[in-house]
């Protein structure tokens, strides 16, 4: 959330980078304009009301000290306190429009994001590997999947639906290998603390992130029967994560930390789920875009001065799986109009995929500065300060597994059918380095009889 001294006291600026961004804020920063003004008319009214009230009362007393008739006073008093009441409430209402006006603008754009309107205005930074290119006809990885018995879209879509997988054999094995290899990859080599935090969060953590009240659609809300009101962050309502983003981050909600613990570096892998809301036939087939599927994610909180150098960090860490898997990839710089709501500034990573002929992301590394920490009340003391100010948090996706796992299957596949697999994952994979067809064969499609004996 953005700070309200700083949208009242730079309206122009603001105005200005949130007109860069996709979505009509403009209109927004109108209706705070409008409600701002109305809030504080009636706070000047009341103060004046009340040193009207503090006057007569002064004068009241007078007259009853001498003995003097004092009711007419006393009935405008009654009429100033009445008057007083109302602009009270009409201040109370302005000031809860402002609160619900000020979590629905998005992050003020750094500096340095270029201006944009969609995805086709994004950066390449840079680009690493050459695409990878076969003397045979590249496969998409569904295709590889279901050819070599590890992956069953049609059988998930009976469990559970559409946008579900199952994996078999030494495809669960290189799920698990990879998630294993990240977590290693980053506690080991670049220095994070490994946290398994839980998997349903309360509508507070949701806000606190910026999910809420804003993308409420893309979530999974549990039926907690009855718990959950509309519009309101309580404790005690459920929500599927869509990202460990949200419970890593809420760790520190409502604390103030030591200086010289930060910054403060964790990754955790879970199980994320989204309900993929207006992806209505899009990537309808693969891995792509499921319902649930996994993440190994970093996040990160910092002292304001260090937030830039620690996203330049945190990406690296990100990279660092996938050069060391072999995978080529390039980082985008993401424009004002691509980033997502709570970002100041956002890289992409799109790994190559050689069955599909594009690059697709894979991880989304973002800087949001002090936006999520003012919505959770996450802040720190610096040496010497008299008062705690809120600190930054980052966050990254390092990697999203199931598309890592999906970017193997396509640029390790072999003319044979089979998929080799990355030298840095077969010590993962009991020392297995080729995923072959016999791992899962016997899932093929024909090989049970449907319905039973």
């Amino acid at each position: 959330m953005l700070d309200l001294a700083f949208v009242r006291n730079n309206l122009d600026l603001v105005e200005t980078k949130l007109r860069s961004r996709s979505g009509d804020h403009a209109t927004l920063l109108v209706d705070f304009t409008t409600v701002d003004s109305e809030r504080r008319a009636a706070i000047t009214q009341l103060e004046t009301l009340q040193a009207e009230r503090n006057k007569l009362t002064a004068e009241i007393q007078a007259l009853r000290k001498s003995g003097a008739d004092a009711s007419g006073l006393m009935d405008a008093t009654r009429d100033l306190k009445s008057r007083s009441e109302a602009l009270e409430k009409s201040a109370a209402a302005a000031d809860e429009r402002l609160r619900e006006l000020m979590q629905t603008l998005p992050n003020l754009p750094h500096d340095s994001v270029p201006l944009g309107k969609s995805e086709h205005d994004n950066v390449v930074v840079k680009t690493v590997g050459e695409p990878t290119t076969f003397d045979f006809p590249a496969k998409p990885h569904w295709e590889i999947g279901e050819s070599l018995g590890i992956l069953d879209f049609e059988r998930a879509a009976k469990i559970s639906g559409s946008r579900f997988t199952i994996h078999f054999a030494q495809g669960a094995r290189l799920e698990r290998a990879l998630a294993n290899f990240m977590l290693d990859l980053h506690t080991k080599k670049h220095g994070y603390t490994e946290v398994l935090p839980p998997t349903m969060v309360n509508s507070r953590s949701l806000f606190g992130t910026g999910q809420l009240p804003k993308f409420a659609e893309d979530l999974f809300h549990c039926d907690d029967k009855g718990a959950h009101e509309p519009g309101t962050y309580q404790e005690n309502d459920h929500w599927l994560i869509p990202t460990a983003e949200v419970p890593v981050t809420n760790i520190f909600r409502d604390e103030t930390l030591d200086d010289a613990s930060l910054p403060i570096s964790f990754c955790a892998y879970t199980s994320c789920f989204r309900s993929e809301a207006g992806s209505y036939g899009k990537d309808v087939r693969g891995l792509i875009r499921q319902h649930q599927f996994q993440k190994v994610e970093l996040v990160k909180f910092c002292r304001p001065q260090d937030s830039e150098a620690e996203h330049e960090k945190l990406t690296e860490h990100a990279e660092a799986v996938l050069e060391t898997l072999g995978l080529p990839y390039r980082r985008m710089l993401l424009c004002t109009g691509d980033m997502g709501f709570s970002s100041a500034k956002t890289f992409d990573l799109e790994v190559w995929l050689p069955g599909q002929g594009l690059y697709r992301e894979i991880s989304s590394c973002s800087n949001f500065e002090a936006f999520q920490a003012r919505r959770a009340n996450i802040k720190y003391r610096a040496p010497g300060a008299k008062k705690p100010e809120f600190l930054h948090t980052l966050n990254g996706s390092g990697l999203a597994v199931g598309r890592t796992y999906l970017a193997i299957l396509e640029n390790y596949q072999r003319a044979d059918g089979t998929v080799r697999i990355p030298d840095a994952l077969i010590s993962y994979m009991d020392g297995e380095t080729i995923i072959s067809k016999q791992s899962g064969a016997w899932i093929a499609k024909g090989v049970s009889s449907k319905g039973g004996a």
